[in-house]
């Protein structure tokens, strides 16, 4: 009897003789290995024990049979594991901390593959150190910055992050007027969950007081405990700042058994509050235990308002305001918003995210330089009619009818809209302003 995929090779696992002239240690190189388990229990259970199965030094593979990141999702899911996750915004730092870090530890950065049962073809890697505390077990923090196609790699940077007992932050150079865009993806995703993270940690890389405010915006609404530090310039000082964060979590940390002194409820941090750190020592340590998940639910978020009687007929009465409302109920339309183009301040404004501000003043900007670029072309001067394409979204630009100096700027999912029919169904929509008020 021989086994799949090893021509030749016996159930028993010794090699066959080898071609003459082959030296025995090119053939122990290439031949298979059969190990022989007694127990199945001992075997199921070594794989329960973590996640994936090592397979050489500093290498563990998982075979999944759906994508890579809802795989980690069920991991965590299942195992609850107690880990820290370092996250990239507007820089490439994690790994070269988790290599620092490993350094400094003279511990190994490790690789996790995912690999697709049945095919065996690589989903992502990801890097990770394990640490060694005082119980005996080990810490793992993982890099969110995985070697795998761009939706994997997003998806599994959000889940390390959700499932994640500290959630660390490295954030680069991001202009204070671009700060509120690049965390939103972050913030959706804590709002939409799931997200039993309840730290996070924001390292700033550059100038830390735009990041503070940010901070405090991204713990709005999620329940979830958003500290800032002071600038870091050294992997020293990011180790510290991220050491001394677990060993407060862990001290914080009640035993299950005793029952927790009456407080009165928590406030949310001042950014003096957040950025009250003390200096960073020059030898970072390990905290001696693993700081356990708190079990309190998630804070109840309201209902969306229902519009009364009366908001509904003063939409009924505005032209404007039942032309954006009539186009947010436009299959595929994420946000919309009528502006003036001249101020690129916002006149109404229907549907979810972008808000009207944003969308006002990104239209009047976006026109501004089509006009200008038409202008210089010497293709006239009307207000361009746009339709843009972004990896995921239609973005509708045009003026609106009988209205001069206002535009509409209109969000579309690329995934469920349809961009002529859309611009067929807005064109349409212009009849609202012939109806007699």
């Amino acid at each position: 009897m021989t086994l799949p995929n090893t021509p030749g090779t016996p159930w028993n696992g010794t090699a066959p003789e080898a071609a003459p002239g082959t030296p025995p240690e090119a053939w122990q190189a290439t031949r298979a290995q059969t190990q022989l388990v007694r127990d199945e229990e001992d075997y199921l259970a070594a794989e329960q024990r973590d996640i994936g199965r090592p397979v050489g030094d500093n290498l563990r593979e998982l075979f999944v049979s759906c994508d890579a990141g809802p795989a980690m999702q069920q991991q965590f899911e299942h195992m609850q594991p107690e880990f820290i996750a370092l996250h990239d915004i507007a820089t490439n730092s994690s790994r070269k901390l988790l290599a620092g870090v490993a350094a400094a530890s003279s511990r190994s950065v490790q690789k996790l593959v995912i690999r697709r049962q049945g095919y065996g073809n690589t989903l992502a890697t990801i890097e990770f150190v394990e640490l060694p505390i005082s119980d005996g077990g080990t810490l793992r923090i993982y890099s969110t910055e995985a070697d795998a196609e761009t939706s994997s790699r997003h998806a599994l940077a959000r889940t390390l992050l959700a499932y994640s007992t500290l959630g660390v932050i490295l954030v680069g150079d991001v202009p204070g007027h671009s700060m509120s865009g690049t965390f939103k993806p972050l913030h959706d995703d804590m709002i939409t969950g799931p997200w039993p993270n309840r730290q996070l940690l924001l390292l700033p890389l550059s100038a830390a007081n735009a990041l503070v405010t940010q901070g405090m915006e991204l713990s709005r609404g999620t329940g979830v405990n958003v500290r800032t530090t002071p600038q870091v310039t050294r992997p020293a000082d990011a180790w510290n700042f991220i050491s001394s964060t677990w060993a407060r979590l862990r001290a914080e940390s009640r035993p299950a058994d005793k029952t927790p002194p009456r407080a009165s409820p928590a406030r949310p941090p001042t950014p003096a509050a957040q950025s009250s750190w003390p200096a960073p020592s020059s030898a970072p340590s390990m905290p001696a235990a693993v700081f356990g998940r708190p079990s309190e639910p998630l804070p109840l978020r309201p209902m969306p308002q229902v519009p009364d009687a009366a908001s509904r007929s003063a939409v009924s009465r505005d032209p404007l305001t039942r032309y954006v409302h009539q186009l947010s109920e436009l299959t595929g339309m994420v946000s919309c918003c009528v502006f003036d183009v001249a101020t690129g301040r916002d006149v109404t404004h229907a549907g979810a995210s972008p808000g009207a501000v944003e969308l006002a003043e990104h239209g009047s900007e976006l026109l501004a330089a089509m006009i200008n670029t038409s202008r210089t072309l010497g293709l006239g001067h009307a207000l361009p009619d746009a339709a843009i394409t972004l990896g995921a979204h239609h973005l509708l630009l045009r003026a609106v009818p009988k209205h001069p100096g206002l535009a509409l700027h209109a969000v579309l999912d690329k995934t469920h809209a349809n961009l002529t029919l859309a611009r067929l169904q807005i064109m349409r929509m212009d009849a609202l302003f012939d109806e007699p008020a």
